[in-house]
């Protein structure tokens, strides 16, 4: 059985941190691309990172210089760090796990940027 299991979320005002958590169990970790998606209600999920199994990192331009992707695999946890939040990054953030045959998805975690 495959578990993607998000932690993390919450409220927070505007220029403040957060930090989500993915914990995954049932696949190879360390030979795994992670990412985080989010999406606003109404509207198509968007990228926001991506973590290739060497470490290599992707962003989406909106959250560039803000939000950093890390993964420990001794943990088979990836983490994202968002810093100098946005009301415009409330959103449901999920968790993807890329095996060679399958993209798994978490079940969504909420983030609300707000004062």
């Amino acid at each position: 059985q495959v578990q993607l299991e998000e932690s993390g979320g919450g409220l927070v005002q505007p220029g403040g941190s957060l930090r989500l958590s993915c914990e995954v169990s049932g696949i190879i970790f360390s030979s795994t691309t992670m990412g985080w998606y989010r999406q606003v209600s109404g509207k198509q999920r968007e990228l926001v990172a991506k973590i290739l199994s060497g470490g290599t990192r992707n962003y989406g331009g909106s959250v560039k210089g803000r939000f950093s992707i890390s993964r420990d695999d001794a943990k088979n946890t990836v983490y994202l760090q968002m810093n100098s939040l946005k009301p415009e990054d409330t959103a449901v953030y999920y968790c993807t796990a890329d095996t060679t045959d399958y993209r798994y998805w978490g079940q969504g975690i909420q983030v609300t940027v707000s004062s």
